[in-house]
């Protein structure tokens, strides 16, 4: 029997190859054959680095896990958004960080277990590792004119296997490979954990699982003393991280140093983390303005399997009922940034996350202390424009029409990317935007009414978002990833 279960994936050209029926033997086994093949990556690179040069391909491959499941294992119950196969046959993916993700692997193998009564089965797949990946400064040692050598004698990132063709539900099947188990191969994985660092600053280990997006510096501002706070007087959150992984530990959860060293420039979407030992803390990143940084960084952020990320930030008013400094609060998307209609066609609507609505809603009325029909006079529900022309007021005669027939309330550049992208990543995602100004009505944003209103909101702002994440944590995360957001062929893993 067991011969019988390992066919199909020898028949794959996976090797070492090993049954599962509980997912912490095969976690165990995964992150050991992880850490024997970068091990060999890195003895491989120090020797090169002492001036030895490899005869033959240095045998590390990323660890894979699949599972068989066969007509009669089928589980078709309509009330399960994910960790459910829903048509028999063969499904795999490789793995990487297990150190970084290996929760994630125990929770998702565990509920495929629970739902299926196939065993899992791990192995060592036929895609290596490539060694930038693994070794962060692989150059520091090694001769400059050997460097350019490296390229032919040690594995490279392959771009022609790192894509989204599964998140974009645009992959078909091919015989000889297994159907996909999870979104994200591991090459793929690992490209943006390299990319996290190279935007944010700080390592992927920090990043927490509720993500606040701002386009404004002085919501970090807020939320950087918002953390100091908590990290001296509270007793929930154990680190706060900024840019360069400069870690400020809180002394209730032992007697740890600070470290890491701020960088003498920031990097271009710095990360701040408030962290808790269970890693559903707040994460908040300054994306900037416009929709190409929108997507840029949340395509990276995908890969961490997030519970849910929210956009806090400013927008254009478009109705005369308005007041600066009212709230707005996204249902709907009119998608005229433009990054993502090759990945997320425009006629691919984006719909909203109930429990996330929810949450944020409550949440405006728990901090402003507004109830009943007094929030109305405050926040508004509504369509947002999100466009790529920073200039777009400048385009008043063509907007005027597109922006009134679409029923749109405000206009921003970010957030309908945001929105698009969790979507296609099966991300939960929200949207809170304040209102800064109303061009259309001729309320621009001057330089005393901004200072007025920035001392007036964002720190409210702020507040409302963080107390949305602890309602939607509270509730149970589990419930946020909800079925609207799966196809019809979806991979198991969430």
């Amino acid at each position: 029997m067991t011969d019988a279960a390992l066919a199909p994936f020898a028949a794959l050209g996976i090797t070492g190859l090993q049954l599962h029926r509980d997912p912490d033997s095969a976690v165990e086994r995964i992150a050991r054959l992880y850490d024997e093949a970068t091990f060999r990556l890195k003895e491989a690179l120090h020797r090169f680095a002492e001036g030895d040069r490899p005869t033959a391909p240095i045998p590390a491959f990323y660890p894979f896990v699949g599972v068989r499941v066969d007509p009669g294992e089928l589980n078709l119950d309509a009330r399960l958004a994910y960790g459910v196969l829903h048509e028999p046959g063969v499904y795999g993916t490789t793995l990487t960080r297990p150190s970084l993700f290996g929760d994630y692997y125990r929770t998702q193998i565990g509920i495929l277990l629970s739902n299926h009564r196939a065993p899992v089965v791990t192995g060592v797949s036929q895609r290596r590792i490539p060694l930038p990946f693994v070794v962060e400064e692989m150059t520091a040692a090694i001769p400059p004119e050997r460097v350019n050598e490296m390229q032919y004698l040690f594995p490279m990132p392959d771009l022609s296997r790192t894509d989204d063709d599964i998140a974009n539900g645009t992959r078909r099947a091919f015989v000889g490979e297994a159907a996909p188990l999870a979104l994200f191969t591991a090459e793929r994985v690992d490209y943006s954990l390299a990319r996290l660092h190279h935007y944010t600053g700080t390592q992927a280990e920090h990043f927490q699982r509720f993500i606040l997006l701002t386009n404004y510096q002085r919501y970090v501002d807020h939320f950087e003393e918002h953390g100091r706070n908590e990290i001296e007087q509270g007793s929930e959150y154990d680190r706060f991280v900024g840019p360069g992984n400069v870690v400020t530990p809180n002394r209730h959860f032992g007697d740890r140093p600070a470290s890491g060293r701020a960088p003498g420039h920031l990097p271009q979407m710095p990360a701040y983390h408030l962290t808790r030992p269970d890693g559903r803390g707040v994460t908040m990143v300054n994306i900037g303005v416009g929709p190409s940084n929108a997507r840029t960084i949340t395509d990276h952020l995908a890969v961490l399997r997030p519970h849910c990320w929210l956009m806090l930030g400013h927008c254009a008013g478009l109705r005369r009922s308005q007041r600066l400094g009212d709230y707005v609060l996204a249902h709907g998307y009119v998608r005229e940034d433009h990054v993502l209609d090759q990945e997320l066609p425009p006629f691919v609507p984006v719909p909203p996350i109930a429990e996330v609505q929810v949450a944020l809603q409550e949440a405006v009325v728990n901090v402003t202390g507004l109830a009943g029909p007094a929030v109305k006079s405050r926040m508004r529900t509504g369509t947002v424009a999100t466009t790529d022309n920073r200039n777009w007021e400048l385009r008043y005669d063509e907007l005027w029409e597109r922006l009134n027939q679409s029923r749109a309330i405000a206009v921003d550049m970010e957030s309908a990317t945001i929105a698009a992208n969790g979507f296609r990543f099966r991300v939960p995602y929200g949207t809170l935007l304040c209102v800064s100004d109303k061009p259309l009505h001729g309320e621009l944003k001057l330089r005393g009414m901004a200072n007025q209103f920035y001392r007036e909101r964002i720190n409210q702002h702020l507040v409302i978002g963080l107390e949305a994440i602890r309602i939607l944590r509270d509730e149970g995360p589990d419930r946020l990833h909800s079925r609207k957001l799966r196809s019809f062929e979806e991979p198991a893993f969430r």
